[in-house]
């Protein structure tokens, strides 16, 4: 039986690749609190583009928090089928394994392309009304996914204000 979701009760998630040594913890932990809250205030699908860093504690996260909530739904938005061609060895096993436990998958584009992750960035926040990220510095493709959120009115937790990454240049 196929689950029914909307925009109002999905959040997708965007955030840099490298998170410091000394935030991973922290940022983990917070992300899935909020995760957590979004669920007990009726959020069922969590949308992440399968990135290395942010996207892949958000996958994580999403796949742990699935053992407490069965109904929610890890929904992967890939901006194309070989993202993960030039990654070590090891974080593209931990990819697919990723991928062996979403629920859903979309691929947006037949290749890479120039714009294919920001087409996938816009994907997730067309069809989501809460983008949780670890933004912490004012450039790269997740703070103007950021920003497109913001723009499109969703409501923005950007957990790098929560930890000591939260001293960006504003």
């Amino acid at each position: 039986m196929k689950k029914d979701f909307s925009k109002d009760s999905t959040c997708c998630f965007t955030g840099h690749r490298d998170i410091p040594r000394d935030e991973y913890m922290t940022t983990a932990e917070l992300l899935s609190r909020c995760a957590e809250r979004l669920i007990l205030a009726g959020f069922n699908r969590f949308i992440c583009g399968g990135a290395l860093g942010f996207d892949t504690v958000a996958a994580v996260s999403v796949i742990n928090l699935r053992e407490k909530y069965p109904d929610i739904c890890l929904f992967m938005a890939l901006p194309c089928p070989d993202q993960d061609i030039k990654w070590m060895q090891k974080d593209r096993i931990f990819y697919r394994k990723i991928l062996e436990r979403a629920d859903e998958t979309v691929v947006l584009s037949d290749s890479y392309t120039k714009g294919c992750m920001m087409r996938r960035n816009r994907y997730m926040v067309d069809n989501s009304s809460v983008c949780i990220c670890y933004v912490n510095k004012n450039s790269g493709g997740s703070f103007y996914t950021m920003n497109y959120a913001v723009n499109s009115g969703l409501r923005v937790i950007n957990i790098a204000d929560m930890t000591k990454g939260g001293a960006r240049n504003a």
